[in-house]
């Protein structure tokens, strides 16, 4: 996870858009195999992969989305390559990888995504032969970044393994806009996770918004999106929102929620509420000079307890203008 604070934070300090410093850290946490996204996502119930992403740019509302893909490293590479390189928001399967040969994408063989640990969460699962619960998800997963840079854009970008022992072309909330996450430079960038059946249902991160727009703080947003979902459907989740003033909030309905941010050179970590713990990490490139603000970033790590088996990761990347600095802070569920 600090891994991927690092990258998020180095692009930040080069100068770079939040929609580069989104993608670079789900792009780290894809790769990571310890996480459900791309290399580790969990197995449908024929024993493969299919992965979801999407991306968005919260400065003209441009997005990308994929879903059900199986030989692409890095789907949240390609979620951006369909917002930049085609008129369309969301291509699906065989058609997302034909776009990925189109414009050069390399595909590699889908038993390189596919790890021991995968296969042992399936075989687990078709044992227990449970049911999948909107109170009780099992084995759900998200990677997700959301970020405010120094012109006032915002970003985010989610990517998914989906829940073990899904249908085959089951699809959740991460790659659809609005559910599975938004961002709108006049309102805010929002990232979700949980119960993606709920979650969309509910269209989770464009309802927090709304609620922003109706001039609710993020905290209150926050606060009311995911109190309907759980009152009206019983269905946990959480969510990242930075507003775009750089207000932030990080609010879950779970029994507790991994998560860490950068900040002036500083890591923060913690698990449950009113825990903190703080180290320093060791950036590697020097910020451009043209920046006037610090930014931040927050990321959530995966969640198992009392049976709930959440592998929940997200990436908060900020940083607001000068006239914001002292409040540079950055948060993401």
């Amino acid at each position: 996870m600090a891994k991927a604070a690092t990258e998020g934070y180095n692009i930040l300090k080069a100068g770079g858009s939040a929609v580069d410093a989104v993608e670079g850290a789900v792009v780290i946490l894809e790769n990571d195999p310890e996480f459900n996204a791309g290399c580790g996502s969990v197995l449908n119930e024929k024993g493969d992969i299919e992965m979801d992403a999407s991306i968005m740019d919260g400065k003209d509302l441009s997005s990308g989305a994929v879903s059900a893909v199986r030989c692409i490293e890095n789907p949240v590479k390609l979620a951006r390559l369909v917002m930049e390189k085609t008129p369309h928001c969301f291509l699906t399967a065989h058609g997302a990888e034909k776009f990925a040969a189109d414009v050069g994408m390399p595909q590699i063989p889908v038993e390189k995504l596919i790890t021991e640990r995968s296969k042992k969460h399936l075989e687990k699962e078709k044992l227990d032969k449970g049911g999948q619960k909107p109170d009780c998800p099992k084995n759900m997963g998200t990677v997700g970044a959301v970020a405010l840079d120094c012109k006032g854009n915002l970003a985010y970008a989610t990517s998914t393994g989906g829940i073990v022992n899904k249908m085959v072309g089951r699809v959740g909330d991460s790659p659809c806009i609005g559910a599975g996450g938004y961002a709108d430079n006049d309102l805010g960038a929002v990232s979700t996770t949980g119960h993606g059946e709920s979650i969309l249902k509910v269209n989770l991160a464009r309802l927090a918004l709304f609620h922003v727009e109706q001039g609710k703080t993020v905290d209150e947003a926050a606060e009311l999106a995911l109190n309907y979902m759980k009152s009206k459907l019983k269905g946990l989740g959480g969510l990242i929102l930075v507003n775009k003033t750089g207000d932030w909030v990080a609010k879950w309905t779970s029994t507790s929620m991994p998560w860490a941010a950068v900040k002036n050179g500083k890591l923060q970590a913690g698990i449950d509420l009113c825990e903190t713990r703080t180290s320093d990490l060791n950036f590697t490139v020097a910020p451009d000079p043209g920046l006037s603000c610090e930014p931040v970033l927050l990321c959530i790590k995966e969640n198992e307890r009392h049976g709930v088996r959440m592998e929940l990761e997200a990436a908060l990347l900020t940083t607001m203008g000068p006239w914001e600095c002292q409040h540079s802070r950055i948060f993401h569920l």
